[in-house]
């Protein structure tokens, strides 16, 4: 876990994890994490917390998994490959290949530093600001550790090539289930986390777009009606009936959809919000910036229709709200891409095959 708890495996932080990874498929599961007392026993306060205070979250995040202990009951023997998801979680790595060495495949993600200085533009910290520069040193500095490093987008596969030209690098595109429209669908829907670049992308959306289609039905999905409550809450009365909260399951919010949205304005990464509007094989009203990281024109796409803006976003949804009728998802340009690109199988195979050849590597030495 990526906070402080009242102890392994209790708070809040745990339950609702567990709530959200039922369907993370696993024949075991281990748990660790930083504790409250490891702010009064240990040097978190002056290693992690302090630099926090002044925006360092890289280094805050790494100063916490130094500090969750390795599961009694996890037999470190038994492992021939550690899959790591960031780079703030290889200090957990590393105490779990102390005794052997273990072959490490770490997924980037992005330039998390970037994530990190969006974050403080509208979080809090205090003089002297740490800026991407030095928690990109402290990201980098870890990410150099990994045996393999898994970029899941183009651009960040190039970027790190120059970062880090001494590593191994490898371009997977990350994999989701592919959401199943129903017949018929009927609204144009938006999903959206609660965080900082997607907060962006919907202010743009209501405040310039929305006054433009009253006509069109429009429901967003996810918590990001919590983030616009909390810094903008006269725009969120105003729209509130769009809003749809968070779903159980994400596949149930293109149910009823006839036209997926992709307003974006700010982010870094591959989005997985585009990934899902692929595989849906509806048409998609998308500013360019949603297709970042992905290495194609999205133009040439013929149920993807580009507007940067926010007079031609309106146009384009008035447009083609009504394609999905005269259509089928399945055999769009953009479902297709999704299965050359994006499913499972496609991502299982490419991972599969770096990980043997890495793990025969290692036991070649």
């Amino acid at each position: 876990m990526d906070d402080v708890t009242p102890s392994v495996g209790r708070g809040a932080r745990w339950k609702d994890y567990r709530a959200h990874s039922q369907d993370l498929a696993a024949d075991e599961r281990y748990e660790s994490s930083a504790t409250i007392p490891d702010l009064f026993k240990t040097t978190l306060l002056k290693d992690g917390w302090w630099p926090l205070t002044h925006g360092d979250q890289a280094t805050w995040l790494v100063e916490l998994v130094k500090r969750a202990p390795l599961p009694e009951a996890l037999d470190t023997n038994a492992i021939d490959l550690i899959h790591a998801n960031h780079f703030f979680v290889l200090p957990f790595a590393e105490k779990m290949r102390e005794r052997r060495s273990i072959p490490v495949v770490l997924d980037t993600h992005d330039i998390q530093a970037r994530q990190y200085e969006l974050r403080n533009r509208s979080g809090f910290s205090i003089p002297p600001y740490v800026g991407y520069r030095s928690m990109l040193a402290v990201e980098l500095d870890w990410i150099k550790r990994a045996d393999v490093c898994i970029h899941l987008n183009s651009e960040e596969y190039a970027a790190f090539q120059q970062l880090l030209p001494l590593a191994q690098h490898e371009l997977i595109y990350p994999s989701i289930a592919p959401a199943a429209p129903h017949d018929n669908g009927d609204r144009a829907i938006f999903v959206a986390g609660n965080n900082a670049a997607n907060y962006i992308s919907v202010r743009w959306f209501l405040k310039y777009i929305v006054p433009r289609v009253p006509e069109i039905s429009i429901s967003i999905f996810g918590d990001i009606a919590d983030g616009v409550k909390s810094h903008d809450r006269l725009l969120y009365k105003e729209h509130r009936n769009l809003f749809r909260g968070r779903v159980a399951e994400i596949q149930s919010a293109y149910a009823d959809a006839a036209l997926v949205l992709l307003p974006t304005r700010e982010g870094h990464g591959l989005s997985i919000k585009t990934v899902e509007a692929l595989s849906s094989g509806l048409p998609v009203v998308a500013t360019s910036k949603a297709f970042r990281g992905m290495g194609i024109d999205p133009s040439q796409l013929r149920n993807v229709f580009i507007a940067d803006e926010a007079s031609e976003f309106a146009a384009a949804m008035m447009k083609r709200r009504g394609m999905s009728e005269r259509s089928d998802p399945m055999t769009s340009d953009t479902r297709a891409l999704y299965e050359e690109r994006y499913s499972s199988e496609r991502y299982a195979s490419r991972l599969g095959d770096i990980a043997s050849k890495l793990m025969a590597r290692m036991q070649a030495k």
